[in-house]
């Protein structure tokens, strides 16, 4: 692939858009190819957590840009068509990174304005650097944000302010990305991968389908009534039983053992 690169450290694989010469702006190539990496994660049942970020510039700054949006470039002769076949595009490949059944951290460094703000948003947890930058700057080019910005940033960070980013087109800093919980932390720009590595094994350490399940109880429950959510985590609350995890973990936990008991355990869908 020539704009993502996919490496896999156990059970944590490492998905990098690497796109250097437009700050990993996204173009149709970029998406086809993130798409296929999915494909591939998908199909490998020793992977447990994915973390998702940005390859370095031309000049080797690995803190310049996460993705600094979608490709302009690409975008500016689109049809009326072909703009909503791109932006559908986009909110294809989103919302699978979305569904995934595995967690996926993001691990922001630098820019991350338009699509990549949106590509952020569709992960499960965020982490930046302290010189992270986001925004959805599309209104000042003429386009509403393309790729799930108008529906996810209001669920992030609530209604009012996804406005405010959206009609203004205003960048924000990290740490105001921290404090209206647009990201869960923020780390110096040399710590932040090690710090996603750090919680991508923790995750991994625990049971996979007992993750999985709470993974799809949150995200199906979300925009259920909670009388409808409460069934759903019912359901999957009962199919981690009688599971190799679920006797693995309670066994070694009655043997009073509780450094055993966060061994990691061979997956095992049954």
């Amino acid at each position: 692939m020539n704009n993502v690169t996919l490496e896999i450290e156990g059970a944590i694989a490492v998905l990098t858009i690497t796109r250097p010469a437009a700050l990993n702006a996204l173009n149709s190539e970029t998406l086809d190819e993130i798409n296929a990496s999915l494909t591939e994660i998908e199909s490998n049942a020793d992977i447990r957590v994915v973390i998702l970020t940005g390859g370095p510039d031309k000049k080797g700054n690995a803190f310049k840009s996460f993705v600094a949006g979608a490709d302009i470039g690409e975008m500016s002769t689109l049809t009326k068509a072909e703009g909503e076949a791109f932006g559908k595009k986009g909110n294809d490949v989103f919302r699978r990174i979305e569904t995934l059944p595995v967690p996926v951290i993001c691990a922001i460094n630098g820019f991350a304005l338009g699509g990549g703000c949106e590509i952020a948003m569709s992960c499960d947890i965020r982490i930046c650097s302290d010189n992270a930058v986001f925004g959805q700057p599309e209104v000042g080019l003429g386009i509403t944000p393309g790729f799930g910005g108008t529906q996810r940033l209001a669920r992030v960070v609530g209604v009012g302010k996804a406005k405010e980013m959206i009609y203004s087109a205003r960048n924000i800093k990290a740490d105001e990305a921290y404090r209206i919980g647009l990201v869960n932390n923020v780390y110096p720009a040399e710590e932040l991968m090690p710090a996603a590595k750090k919680l991508a094994s923790i995750i991994a350490a625990n049971a996979p389908i007992a993750v999985r399940a709470c993974k799809k109880a949150i995200n199906d429950g979300l925009d259920a009534k909670m009388d409808d959510a409460i069934v759903i985590e019912e359901k999957l609350f009962g199919s981690c039983f009688e599971t190799e995890d679920q006797k693995a973990g309670m066994g070694n936990f009655l043997e009073k053992d509780p450094e055993k008991k966060l061994k990691v355990v061979p997956f095992q869908n049954k």
